[in-house]
This record gives C-alpha cells, sequence and structure tokens, in this order.
C-alpha cells in the first residue's frame, strides 16, 4: 500500500487560487482511482473529486466547475487545481487511493481508510 503526503495548502481570499498535491510513495500507475477528499470542522468528511485509471473524473457538485483533478503517473502525484475559492471550501484536504467503491466506505466511516496528515486550506473572505 503506498503512502500518501498532501502538501499546497495554505490561506487565500476568496476568489483566489490553490493547487494541492499528493505524493505517493511508490507507484500509482496502476491503481484504479485516485482522490481528494476534504473535511470541515463538525462536517462529515466528503469526496471532493476523483480520477480512474483511465481519467475519467468526477467532481462534488459543490465544486464542479471550479476545481480539476489530475494524476501524473510518471511523477506518482494527484494534484487538485482549486480556482474560484469560496469561505465554504476551508477544510483540510487528503488524498487517497483505491477504487470508487472505496471511496464510498471511506465517507461513510473514515476510519476504514488509512489517510495521511492532510492540508489545511483556508479562503477568507
Amino acid at each position: 500500500q503506498v503512502q500518501l503526503v498532501e502538501s499546497g495548502g495554505g490561506l487565500v481570499q476568496a476568489g483566489g487560487s490553490l493547487r494541492l498535491s499528493c505524493a505517493a510513495s511508490g507507484s500509482i500507475s496502476s491503481i484504479n482511482s485516485m482522490g481528494w477528499f476534504r473535511q470541515a470542522p463538525g462536517k462529515q468528511r466528503e469526496l471532493v473529486a476523483s480520477v480512474t485509471i483511465g481519467g475519467s473524473t468526477n467532481y462534488a457538485d459543490s465544486v464542479k466547475g471550479r476545481f480539476t483533478i489530475s494524476r501524473d503517473n510518471a511523477k506518482n502525484t494527484v494534484y487538485l487545481q482549486m480556482n474560484s475559492l469560496k469561505p465554504e471550501d476551508t477544510a483540510v484536504y487528503y488524498c487517497n487511493a483505491g477504487s470508487l467503491f472505496q471511496f464510498k466506505l471511506y465517507v461513510q466511516n473514515p476510519d476504514v481508510g488509512s489517510w495521511g496528515q492532510g492540508t489545511q486550506v483556508t479562503v477568507s473572505t
């Protein structure tokens, strides 16, 4: 199982942009899906975006048109480009690897998955 390290978070004003990176300790080329999740204080962890091994992407309705997920198998890295950020995007962002089925389980019970430390994104008004 690869270890994942998130980075790129920070404090940004509303309307700004950030790019998050998720570096894997090993190859991700054969991993079915890579996903970005987020969890705000007092809220359930949610799946923000995912990308399959074939390049198909899915996004939560709240981020469609603003966020873009991509994977670079050569660099074993997954990115989340976040534009037009809103205060409600404030959360700790995590990445994970597996399948879309597993991602649904992770949302229902985050304790099931193995998580990195995440990266904090704070959007000010």
